[in-house]
């Protein structure tokens, strides 16, 4: 009944994110944290493709999935991009297992920590947007059940990208992608400015980014682009998040 209770909660704020202008790197790492919260795993990512069909990272719950993730892409080998280019889910229980179909993936996985990985395809009435990757501290598969949520939260995902834009028109989809994309740029550019200032890893830089946002209201990627054109002091947002802090009981 509790885990009931938790997954109704995430697809409920979910939508309700969807109500409102919203913003799509804000929601999409949501969705990451929720699946890290709810699946047997340990944390998640999120690759969107641009208009040349060029995937980049949108979101992910840990710097060590972010820089997993842009791996994948470097070396153009891994999981989520067969899942990507395929459209359909793949899943690893044993990476060490797959070590000869992605040699460079596979190490560089199992230094970081992760031992399964499994993705789901982000696709749109057929239009292929993108994959959530679920990476897994110990080896073994995910139950049929998590499998089946973790990709109702994909879809989640997909619609937050396309909100408001007919699948049909490739134009302004490419547009509203880029936009995320250029959202996504900038918010890595806020993070390593308060790592800097703060003394911060970058998993505490979004933490404090995040809070900030929610804290007062805002967008996150409008709080980014404060931080980075120095409209907001990072040491006056990291001031503010230190006393709310130290004044929570």
């Amino acid at each position: 009944m509790d885990r009931e209770r938790e997954v109704t909660s995430a697809f409920v704020n979910l939508a309700n994110s969807l109500v409102d202008d919203f913003d799509v790197v804000e929601l999409l790492s949501a969705l990451t944290t929720e699946c890290a919260r709810l699946l047997d795993i340990a944390s998640a990512g999120v690759l969107l493709a641009d208009r040349r069909r060029v995937l980049h990272v949108l979101a992910a719950s840990s710097e060590a999935t972010r820089n997993l993730e842009l791996f994948q892409l470097q070396r153009e080998e891994g999981p989520c991009l067969d899942s990507y280019h395929d459209g359909a889910a793949v899943s690893v229980p044993d990476l060490e297992r797959e070590a000869e179909r992605w040699p460079q993936f596979v190490r560089a996985a199992t230094q970081a920590g992760f031992a399964s990985v499994h993705a789901v395809p982000m696709r749109v009435r057929g239009h292929r947007l993108g994959t959530l990757g679920l990476f897994g501290r110990h080896v073994g598969s995910l139950r049929e059940e998590d499998l089946s949520l973790a990709q109702a939260l994909a879809h989640v995902g997909s619609v937050a990208v396309v909100h408001g834009t007919a699948v049909a028109d490739q134009a302004a989809l490419a547009a509203q992608l880029q936009t995320a994309l250029e959202s996504r740029v900038v918010l890595e550019q806020a993070k390593g400015v308060l790592s800097q200032v703060g003394d911060l890893d970058m998993d505490g830089a979004f933490s404090a980014l995040r809070s900030y946002a929610r804290s007062n209201n805002e967008r996150l990627a409008e709080v980014a682009r404060a931080v980075v054109s120095r409209e907001l002091a990072a040491g006056q947002l990291l001031g503010q998040m230190t006393k709310g802090t130290s004044s929570t009981p």
